[in-house]
C-alpha cells in the first residue's frame, strides 16, 4: 500500500489540532472525516460528486479503491489506511494530541477507524514536514451521536 505522501489535490480543508480533535470525539459526520483524507490520498470529485482516484492516488489506491473508499463505514478501506501509515508514525496520535484511546465501553469500530483517519492526517502531515496548527478553520460541529454505533444522520452503516 502507498505510503501516506500521495500529492494533495488543492485546497483540502485545512487541518488543526482543534479539527482532529473534533474528529475524535464524533463531532463531525463520517463522510467529512472522509473528506479530510480523499483529496490527500489523490481523490477527486467528478462531476456527479463521487470522488474518485484520479493520477495523483497510488496505484494500489486506484486498484483497489476506484472511488470514494468509505474509511469509517466499511473495514477493508480502514485497514488499507492503517498499513499505509509509515512505521515511524504509529504514534503520532499519542504523541502530538496526546490520545490515549478510548475507554473500553467507547470502542466501537466507528470512533477506533476515527483514531485511524487521524492519525493518518498526522502521518500526512510529519511525511510532508508541515506543522499541525493549534487551531484552525472548522465546519458546524455536531453533537456526539447518542447511539456511537449508528453515528450522525446520514452516516452509512459500519460494516
Amino acid at each position: 500500500m502507498a505510503s501516506v505522501q500521495a500529492a494533495a489535490s488543492p485546497d483540502p480543508f485545512a487541518l488543526s489540532r482543534e479539527l482532529l480533535e473534533a474528529v475524535l470525539a464524533d463531532r463531525l459526520s463520517d463522510r467529512f472525516v472522509c473528506e479530510l483524507i480523499w483529496p490527500r490520498l489523490g481523490y477527486a470529485q467528478n462531476g456527479s460528486g463521487i470522488w474518485s482516484a484520479g493520477p495523483a492516488a497510488g496505484a494500489v489506491w486506484r486498484e483497489s479503491f476506484p472511488i470514494e473508499p468509505q474509511f469509517i463505514a466499511e473495514r477493508p478501506p480502514s485497514v488499507a489506511l492503517t498499513r499505509s501509515i509509515p512505521k515511524e508514525h504509529k504514534q503520532l496520535l499519542k504523541e502530538q494530541l496526546g490520545f490515549a484511546g478510548y475507554r473500553i465501553g467507547e470502542l466501537y469500530p466507528r470512533r477506533t477507524r476515527r483514531a485511524t483517519a487521524v492519525n493518518w492526517l498526522l502521518a500526512h502531515l510529519a511525511e510532508r514536514g508541515e506543522p499541525l496548527a493549534d487551531t484552525g478553520p472548522l465546519p458546524p460541529l455536531l453533537e456526539a451521536p447518542a447511539d456511537p454505533v449508528a453515528g450522525h444522520p446520514g452516516d452509512l452503516p459500519v460494516r
